[in-house]
């Protein structure tokens, strides 16, 4: 395992550990799979000296396709989890439960003794883009449950209510991605037809509403043009992270580079085989876990 710094590993182990110095807590990451490795990227290189514990829930992936019920339920089961491993902060690096979950995964958050925070990757993604945007048309490429949820709809009309958001739905895009390497002309096809609406519609910047969108970023670049600013999640969400930890105190004062760990609820073998490529830094060791339940005190 790349693990945690002394104390971390056997937090991250799941085993008892003293009172100690909050700040140097991990910070907890998840995902229905291994989409979320992009946005941990980010956070690994924005927060060179911060610790993190990634959550794969690769048992039910895709969530793209789940209802809002159950998107609450897996991402509260989650959070308990991550709660075990003495997270100090939780991002949520999934599109589909933070457009449908994160209002309940910050009301169970503020009963824990710390506190703490939930980031979700909308509205950082939201924010860049109202801001990128210079004749006021977005798209949007992201799941059937994303685009329903008129997350980034709302979040973007509470920063600019004068910018239009043109969603495109691409149901089978997350799992064609996480199906593997090389991408055939099926992909090719595929990413067209969803880039085809957003050419028409002459949106100037584009948001990827899925982390796993960013693993054919240069084919929709290709597709849509030079000229269109494409958005991924996992940069701004970093610099909100970071700023959040910078206000409440938490940032783990450590000079060295900090560590990572790695839990899914499936198969290991089939994680760890395609993680590494969403991640661009080595996984090492993956470890099979068990959610808890939803209890009401951490």
């Amino acid at each position: 395992m790349i693990g945690l710094r002394s104390a971390g590993s056997a937090r991250l182990a799941g085993m008892p550990v003293a009172a100690s110095d909050p700040r140097t807590r991990p910070i907890g990451v998840f995902d229905s799979g291994v989409g979320g490795l992009t946005v941990l990227h980010e956070l690994l290189v924005q927060l060179p000296q911060e610790d993190f514990v990634y959550l794969a829930d690769n048992a039910r992936f895709p969530y793209g396709v789940r209802t809002a019920e159950e998107l609450e339920r897996f991402s509260l089961e989650i959070v308990e989890t991550l709660l075990r491993h003495r997270a100090k902060l939780i991002v949520v690096a999934c599109n589909s439960a933070t457009a449908t979950a994160l209002p309940a995964l910050q009301r169970r958050m503020m009963q824990t003794t710390l506190g703490v925070d939930v980031i979700g990757v909308v509205r950082p993604a939201a924010a860049h883009a109202a801001t990128a945007t210079r004749n006021g048309r977005v798209g949007l490429l992201a799941t059937q449950a994303t685009v329903d949820s008129g997350a980034y709809r709302d979040a973007l009309t509470a920063i600019d209510p004068h910018v239009e958001l043109v969603s495109v739905p691409c149901p089978d895009l997350t799992t064609i991605i996480e199906g593997g390497f090389p991408f055939d002309e099926r992909v090719v096809e595929t990413v067209r037809t969803y880039c085809r609406p957003l050419r028409e519609a002459q949106v100037d910047t584009v948001i990827l509403g899925c982390t796993h969108y960013p693993l054919v970023r240069p084919m929709l670049q290709r597709m849509l043009g030079p000229r269109v600013e494409i958005i991924a999640s996992g940069a701004p969400l970093a610099r909100q992270v970071e700023r959040v930890l910078a206000s409440r105190g938490l940032a783990n004062p450590a000079t060295e580079e900090g560590r990572y760990a790695f839990r899914c609820t499936g198969d290991v073998d089939a994680f760890r085989g395609l993680g590494t490529r969403f991640l661009q830094m080595p996984l090492g060791e993956v470890s099979q876990i068990v959610l808890d339940s939803p209890s009401v005190a951490a």
